[in-house]
This record gives C-alpha cells, structure tokens and sequence, in this order.
C-alpha cells in the first residue's frame, strides 16, 4: 500500500510539473495572465492607434495576447494587408520565435525579431515581431508589425504631406522644441511666451509677469521638477511672487 501512494504521489509531481510547464508558459498552449500583465497589454492599444497613426496604411500593426493562441491576436490595424482581424491565431513563426525564446534565449532576440516575408496573396513583407513583458519579465504577448513593400511611393509619401486628412486641428504645422534637460524646456519656453506678451501691447505692463505665469501654467511648465526658481530667474521676479501669481490663478479657477 505505500508503494501504491508513493507511486501516485510521484506521478501527481510528475503532472503538476506538466501542466504548471503550460500554464507558466512558454512552450504550452496559453499563458496564464495576472491582472498586472492584462493592465500591459491594454496600455498597448492606444499607444499602437498612435503608431498606426503616423505610420499610415501601408503597415500593419497586431497586438498578441498569449493568453489564447488560438486566438491570440487582440487588436488588428490595417489588417487587409494579411487578411487577419482580432481573433486571428499566431503564426507559425511567432510559434518558433516563442520555443526559441524559452529554450534558447539569444540576447538579440530578446528584442525582437526583423525578417521579410509574405503574405496569403504572395505580396512580399518587411516585418517586425517585438515580445511585450509582463510581471516577473515573462512575454505575456507579442506586437507585430508588416510594412507591405507594394505599397506605392505616392501612397507612402502622401502619409507624411500636408493634406486635409491628416490634420489635427491646433497640432498641424507646430514648432515642437527638442530640449536636451529640463532647465533647457522651461528656459526656452519662458522665453518664447515672456517675448509674446512684451510685445503684446495690449497687456498692460503691470500684468505682463502675470499674464507669462498664466500662459506658463497653461502649457503645463509647472509641473517641471525645479520650474518656479527658473522661471523666476528668467523674469527677475521671487520665486514668492511666482508663487503667488500661481496661488491667485488656482484660486480663480
């Protein structure tokens, strides 16, 4: 009798061992997700209506979710270029990229993967497959993205030429500054709005230091670690005086 129970318990170990190897991922049939890791990969799909967004329709962008591979594709943009929508299975090299990832882990690879292929209508492709980690590091999913080479000069360049499509109300045509530190943003920044109101001779000059405060909280300068002594620097006033333009503007709301 306790070689019968002992013969059991080994084949128990033997079994969770087994299906802990599935669920835990990465050679099974699914992955197990936490409530962290569905939290990630839902961050991913306004991020990827961005990505589409300024790419345009030539690529196509699929988010996977390894929680069904079945039917893991949970979010499809320009799918016509491989006919798939959500719902769709992964791919067999998906499949391989995820076994090479498990049982050897190239550091390379660890990033992704960039590869040419084709698609069902033998269109050829230049695609990329990125793991997205969860909790713990492990890949909770996969974004993939094909950029279909038939796809005409004048259809890619049109995506990046002005034209009504495209635009996005006050964002069209903005000078966008690429500053380096934080102290660089707020100094440039102050700047451009304190050379504003000066020349705006309508301001009355006993308000211009509060009207440049407004237009400062306004855009969000604030909330720059360090902003008020800069600002105050950059106008000759006390970082108290900023202050107390902030506290009137917030108590005016």
């Amino acid at each position: 009798m306790r070689q019968f129970l002992h013969l059991l318990l080994c084949v128990c170990m033997v079994w969770i061992i087994f299906v802990g190897k599935i669920v835990g991922y990465t050679g099974g049939m699914f992955v197990e997700l936490t409530k962290t890791d569905k939290a990630i990969l839902n961050s991913y799909n306004k991020m990827l209506d961005g990505l589409s967004m300024y790419l345009g329709e030539g690529y196509e962008i699929v988010l996977h979710s390894l929680e069904d591979y079945g039917s893991s594709a949970v979010k499809v943009l320009h799918g016509d270029h491989t006919g798939r929508s959500a719902g769709a299975p992964l791919t067999d090299l998906a499949l391989d990229y995820l076994e090479r990832m498990e049982k050897k882990p190239d550091d390379e690879e660890k990033k992704g993967i960039a590869y040419f292929t084709r698609n069902r209508k033998g269109e050829p492709l230049r695609s990329v497959t990125i793991p997205v980690k969860g909790e713990n590091d492990r890949v909770i999913g996969l974004v993939c993205i094909n950029f279909n080479l038939n796809t005409s000069l004048l259809q890619y360049i049109n995506n990046f030429v002005d034209n009504e499509e495209h635009l996005q109300g006050n964002w069209e045509d903005r000078e966008e500054k690429f500053s380096l530190s934080g102290p660089e943003l707020v100094e440039s920044m102050t700047e451009q709005i304190r050379d504003e109101v000066m020349e705006d001779m309508r301001i009355a000059s006993v308000n211009k230091n509060k009207e440049i405060i407004q237009r400062l909280e306004e855009k969000g300068i604030f909330k720059v670690k360090e902003s008020v002594a800069k600002v105050s620097e950059i106008l000759g006033i006390s970082k108290n005086t900023v202050y107390l333009h902030l506290r009137n503007l917030e108590a005016e709301k």
